[in-house]
């Protein structure tokens, strides 16, 4: 570098944003932007010998305010309405919008090109520059205007003279900061020598270049902030900037030795299986050596405090205490912490000692309850009853686990809420309703990504209580495959032996069961494996009859539906015969869900009906109508309407209620076939099938209630084989067989044949079919109804059509008993096979 260099009185200016260049020190810049290409074309690429430009720091006006003095946008200048644009400078580009928020510091380095090269210009006609810069020396701007789009300034050179410069080199303030700053730039380029291998050629600048320029080349070097930058830039004396150059220097040269002892000690802590954790292990050591190790102190801390109060038993905090420990120990962006973390969570969140308050368990309030929320089923809630009087009398009871089996619809759910509502505890519902892995009652291990608690576990930590009643619902839908069976993971749940000691896979703890209720509900008792049927008592709720569901409609079905619907009993009455008709002829099912959506569909009806009718709304004198279409359309047929204020706040059924209108809609059957469409189910279709001989009406069970199921026999010429069709199972099939071989040897008796010894299939086949063949059959209780069709087929006489019949026939003739029979008499009446056919002889 030359020791003097004689500068122009006006340079053109490249910004360099958030960033200083100091004399000595060598940079590349890539020019982008039109300012910066343009100021390279014409100040540097089109001149044979290449000019200076003088670099100036530039930063924004929301930064720490400038160390030295700043020429903003719009000062003083020659052209003061120019309006001054930012350049870009080695990806450092002037945000446009904040064109008018940037600063321009008063002095710069003036720079000159070691090497320019120009890129390939692109299809749009941008073409880039990459300059690398040499910085020489100071200066200072006196004054900053435009030349085209580019900045110039008029300058004046900061640099002392060769005289002034010797004169400072005889002082000995200068001479003993000068063997400092060598000794430290010689210790750090010892340290430096051994990592990086490139200490000969920073020796041979430290004995051939002047000292005080060795402060801006060796403070260039490193990586310091952006102030730190300017206040190098704006030191002018050379022993002041010498100075700042050895704090500095020294300060680098500390921290590559802190750095050295964290690797130290990083690497002394690390295995061959540790080495991917490298990283973290030094943000750990860094920690540690700055004091600041404490980030998750706080959240930890909270958590322990969580798990001191949760009430563990003393070996289970033992084994979350242990983990804690671990927990504190691993990094959060270590694998396992999170998981670690969630588990920790859980144990603090689990209610192990926590427990409802029991209330004063009152029998006669239980049994009001119960009447209230349920019509009929006298026997089962007599058993209810019978459970919350053990529970009285001894709370700490382990009493049986009730299971209620029936259809959809009849109120098993409910049921169990009554129960927890009489005990005082908390309800929680678990349903396990085509659950297939065991997972899902015992957990997950805490091997697996994504493993979590099972559904017995969540479900009390929602609760946050130990002793809930606790719903099974859907028992008979669980399933089995290859993941394992959930039905025999239930078996230590619901075994009061085992419960007190249940050990969930993520757990991985004991956590006693013994206090929670359990209920179950099932559709089905066959799918409920029996180890698992015998840990429970089977309560079934057979389906209701239809003077059950038609109190159950008055009681309990039309308020609600009312209700929900913002009416009341002013605006929609339906009266008994119109239910009994929505029963009969619009509903088939076990339960009462279909008949509460019929009943919706007509309050839905009513409720358009009432907003849509021309109301005529008397006012009181002084009083200003109410352009309101509520209130417009209100009432037809001059019916009058009272008003008054309602208050903000009120639910709907208040605000309907505030209206009232003379007369309520009442619903009749021309509504009915209306708003429901024509009747589903007539009771002429049976007389209408069994017209002909040789069709028989059955009843069958299903898990949703019982069905009507007709079976037609005809017979044609053949040879004397059965034919069998309906999509029928094996059983039903052997009863067929049954029927035919028991209507055959009893031809004589039945009067079918004139002789002893009369074969009713010579010359003939018979074939019997199951309509609705694409559903599957199967059962026993088919053998009645086949007999009575066969004999009817061969008797050609017609089968009653107010008659159907359901039971199991032997070889012998004997009908064995019948279940489900409430189920399947729900629309016929249920008569003993006796005489079914009517005989004139």
């Amino acid at each position: 570098m030359a020791e003097s260099v004689e500068l122009p009185s006006r340079l053109a200016i490249l910004p360099f944003r958030n960033k200083v260049l100091l004399p000595g020190a060598i940079i590349r810049i890539r020019c982008t932007s039109p300012t910066s290409v343009k100021l390279v074309e014409q100040e540097l690429w089109q001149r044979e010998e290449k000019g200076l430009i003088g670099i100036l720091p530039v930063r924004d006006a929301a930064e720490i305010k400038p160390v030295g003095p700043t020429v903003s946008e719009g000062a003083d200048s020659t052209n003061q309405n120019s309006k001054v644009q930012s350049g870009s400078s080695d990806s450092h580009k002037l945000d446009t919008k904040k064109q008018n928020d940037v600063h321009w510091h008063n002095r710069g380095v003036a720079a000159r090109p070691l090497h320019l090269s120009r890129g390939v210009e692109k299809p749009s006609g941008r073409v880039t520059y990459t300059v690398v810069l040499e910085g020489l020396c100071r200066f200072s701007v006196q004054e900053l205007s435009m030349r085209g789009i580019y900045h110039t300034a008029r300058i004046t050179s900061l640099e002392m003279t060769k005289t002034e410069l010797e004169q400072v080199e005889q002082d000995p303030d200068f001479i003993m900061l000068s063997r400092q700053f060598k000794a430290t730039a010689m210790e750090l380029i010892s340290v430096l020598e051994l990592k990086q291998k490139t200490g000969g050629r920073t020796k041979v600048l430290l004995d051939n270049v002047p000292v005080h320029k060795l402060a801006d080349i060796f403070v260039a070097s490193f990586e310091i902030s952006f102030e730190e930058q300017l206040s190098m830039l704006d030191l002018i004396d050379p022993k002041v900037r010498l100075s700042k150059a050895t704090e500095l220097v020294d300060r680098h040269l500390q921290s590559i030795r802190v750095a050295e002892k964290i690797t130290q000690k990083v690497e002394g802590q690390l295995s061959k299986s540790q080495k991917e954790f490298l990283l973290r292990q030094q943000m750990r050591a860094i920690k540690e050596e700055l004091g600041d190790n404490d980030d998750d102190e706080d959240d930890l801390a909270a958590l322990e405090r969580k798990m001191q109060s949760a009430g563990m038993p003393q070996n289970i905090w033992k084994h979350g205490h242990r983990e804690l420990r671990r927990l504190k120990k691993m990094q959060p962006q270590q694998p396992g912490y999170n998981s670690s973390r969630v588990y920790l969570e859980l144990l603090a969140d689990l209610p192990w000692q926590k427990a409802s308050e029991e209330i004063d368990l009152d029998l006669r309030a239980a049994r009001k309850r119960l009447d209230s929320d349920h019509y009929g089923l006298v026997k089962v809630k007599q058993r209810i009853i019978e459970y919350l009087a053990v529970r009285k009398l001894k709370p700490d009871a382990r009493g049986p686990v009730l299971c209620f089996v029936g259809p959809p619809g009849v109120g098993k759910t409910s049921l169990a809420s009554s129960i927890a509502a009489a005990l005082g505890r908390k309800f929680v519902r678990i349903s396990l309703g085509g659950v297939k892995d065991e997972a899902d009652i015992r957990g997950h291990r805490r091997t697996y990504v994504g493993s979590m608690p099972g559904r017995l576990i969540d479900g009390l930590k929602r609760v946050a209580v130990c002793n809930p009643v606790m719903l099974l619902d859907e028992v008979d839908k669980t399933g089995s495959d290859i993941r394992g069976d959930p039905a025999s993971a239930l078996l230590e749940v619901l075994d009061p032996e085992q419960n007190k000691s249940f050990n969930d896979h993520y757990l991985n703890v004991p956590f006693d069961l013994s206090k929670v209720v359990f209920v179950a509900t099932a559709n089905r008792l066959q799918p409920i494996p029996p180890p698992l049927r015998d840990r429970m008592e089977v309560i079934e709720l057979p389906g209701y009859t239809p003077e059950e569901k038609l109190q159950i409609a008055m009681r309990h079905l039309i308020p609600r539906v009312l209700d929900q619907h913002g009416l009341s009993s002013e605006f929609l009455q339906i009266p008994e015969a119109m239910v009994k008709l929505v029963i009969q002829r619009y509903t088939r099912e076990a339960g009462v869900r279909n008949l509460e959506r019929n009943l919706a569909a007509l309050a839905r009806a009513a409720a358009v009906r009432v907003l849509e009718q021309e109301q005529v709304v008397p006012l009181n004198k002084g009083m200003q109508g109410l352009a309101t279409p509520l209130v417009e359309n209100r009432l037809a047929d001059g019916t009058e309407v009272e008003m008054e204020v309602i208050p903000m706040g009120v639910n709907s059924r208040d605000i309907s209620n505030t209206f009232r209108i003379a007369s309520p809609f009442v619903v009749d059957e021309t509504m009915l076939e209306k708003v429901l469409g024509p009747p589903r189910f007539d009771g002429r279709e049976a007389a209408e099938r069994v017209a002909t001989p040789g069709v028989t009406v059955g009843l069958v069970w299903t898990a949703f209630g019982g069905e009507v199921q007709f079976v037609e026999a005809t017979a044609m010429v053949g040879k004397g084989e059965l034919h069998l069709t309906g999509q029928l199972g094996d059983v039903i099939k052997e009863s067929a067989q049954i029927a035919l071989t028991w209507v055959r040897a009893r031809t004589t008796d039945l009067r079918l044949g004139a002789t002893e010894g009369f074969n009713i299939l010579e010359g003939r086949d018979v074939h019997i079919h199951f309509p609705a063949g694409a559903v599957p059959k199967d059962g026993p209780s088919a053998g009645v109804t086949l007999v009575t069709a066969l004999v009817s087929l061969f008797s050609q006489q017609r089968v009653r059509s107010d008659t159907a019949m359901t039971g199991e026939m032997t070889l012998r003739g004997l009908v064995l008993p019948v279940g489900g029979v409430k189920d399947k008499v729900k629309f016929y009446i249920f008569l003993t096979f006796v005489n079914f056919l009517r005989q004139d002889k």
